[in-house]
């Protein structure tokens, strides 16, 4: 049984963290980014010895730093810093898993660094089976996972070749088995065509077509998505999150700057709360879809704050040896930390 100067502590940390993000009317995902010496949160060298080397962009050869610096600023409050002890508390005995593509790997890979930083000396082990990845810390009793899930729904093979099937989520039992907190993403790999495309047809109802515009194949796989959370989890055990669109940066006509190809040479965020560029239009598919479902479900709005960091990607620092920039993942440390702050502040708030 914990101390009453223990108990104390923690209340008084946790007033503090609701001080920070006080009321319903401050919104997270509206602010602006500023420089701040204390940042990155960790050091992929010291801290994470277990990093993608994808996401290690600073061991591949990238050669500034400021873009480790910036950290997310709310314009009517506060956003905590991070605490992993206190959220690996929260997390004690229950397991939190994210399914999607790289992008969830991406903060997957973010939080389990934070994560480890926080509590350095607290064993954790890190297994890969087929496309789930577990990264557990038995002290706790709590396991971070991955399930890669690019598509949300299913891709089977038939005797045609591989069928992306927009009404069928058949894995999903694997997300509902002792989980306590989901949170999806998906969209990059709708967009994929020829030998990154994994699939060779597209089965709607039960006809089978060679292709179809992809936005409408997104947004009909995203109420597949939504009406198996509806039929399939208990939110009142469950907590749900959707990961909102990460943005790309391949042409800097996007944030003004006409004679920009890529994300190539950026060193630095686009100062202000404003994203000169669109908004992305599968992000108002993701609204809308949310929008009707009976079950809550929370939405990670990370996509304007993201396209402010037009700095974050690894560009040629990521896997190496691409002749093409990656502007759409994200170095580590970097903007997926943030994504997890929010996360973070998120369990706080609700």
């Amino acid at each position: 049984m914990a101390s009453p100067e223990t108990v104390a502590i923690k209340l008084l940390l946790l007033l503090s963290l609701l001080q920070q993000i006080h009321g319903d009317s401050c919104d997270l995902f509206q602010g602006n980014w500023v420089y701040d010496k204390s940042y990155p949160l960790y050091n992929t060298s010291v801290d994470c010895p277990f990093i993608e080397k994808e996401f290690d962009c600073q061991k591949n050869g990238r050669p500034d730093r400021d873009y480790l610096k910036y950290r997310w600023q709310p314009s009517a409050c506060n956003l905590p810093r991070f605490n992993g002890q206190d959220f690996l508390s929260r997390l004690r005995g229950k397991n939190i898993m994210f399914v999607g593509d790289s992008l969830s790997l991406n903060q997957w890979q973010s939080l389990t660094c934070m994560l480890h930083k926080s509590m350095p000396n607290v064993s954790y082990k890190l297994t890969r089976t087929q496309g789930l990845s577990t990264f557990t810390f038995p002290r706790m009793n709590t396991k971070i996972m991955l399930s890669r899930n690019a598509f949300l729904v299913d891709i089977v093979s038939k005797k045609i070749g591989r069928v992306l099937k927009l009404d069928s989520i058949q894995s999903g039992n694997l997300w509902k088995d002792h989980i306590d907190v989901l949170i999806f993403d998906s969209w990059h790999w709708w967009l994929h065509t020829g030998r990154k495309q994994p699939w060779d047809f597209i089965e709607d109802k039960n006809k089978i077509i060679k292709d179809m515009n992809r936005l409408v194949a997104f947004e009909k796989a995203m109420n597949t998505w939504a009406k198996w959370v509806d039929n399939n989890v208990d939110t009142t055990k469950t907590k749900v999150f959707f990961q909102g669109v990460s943005p790309d940066h391949n042409s800097g006509m996007e944030w003004e700057e006409s004679k920009t190809k890529s994300c190539a040479q950026e060193t630095k965020p686009i100062f202000g709360r404003k994203y000169p560029g669109r908004r992305p239009e599968a992000e108002v598919v993701v609204e809308k879809v949310i929008s009707r479902m009976s079950k809550k479900v929370h939405l990670l709005n990370i996509t304007t704050l993201s396209q402010l960091r037009k700095d974050g990607h690894p560009s040629f620092y990521g896997i190496g040896g691409h002749r093409i920039a990656d502007c759409s993942h994200w170095c580590l440390p970097g903007v997926p930390d943030t994504w997890n702050q929010l996360l973070y502040a998120l369990f706080i708030k609700k």
